[in-house]
């Protein structure tokens, strides 16, 4: 299992890959997570190659930073936001 995230947004990669990578990049996510997600909808696009889970380096970061959300100075910013 790769520890560091690859650099070309081209790579392909396993979902327990892209599971690692993500979480070394700082987005902490498990392989199950993701399993979960390619079920139920909501997770980054994949492909199958056989029987297998593949996921494009670059989809998987940009859905990634799209969960990400705007910087709070406090836990009340986060509150008036999810009330609007």
């Amino acid at each position: 299992m790769a520890t560091n995230a690859p650099d070309n947004p081209e790579t392909l990669l396993t979902r327990d890959a892209v599971a690692a990578a993500l979480t070394a990049r700082g987005y902490p996510v498990k392989s199950k997570t993701l399993a979960t997600k390619a079920s139920r909808g909501g997770g980054p696009p994949f492909r199958h190659f056989g029987a297998r889970v593949i996921y494009r380096w670059g989809d998987a970061l940009a859905w990634a930073e799209d969960r990400l959300s705007l910087p709070y100075c406090s836990t009340s910013e986060a509150d008036g936001q999810r009330a609007s």
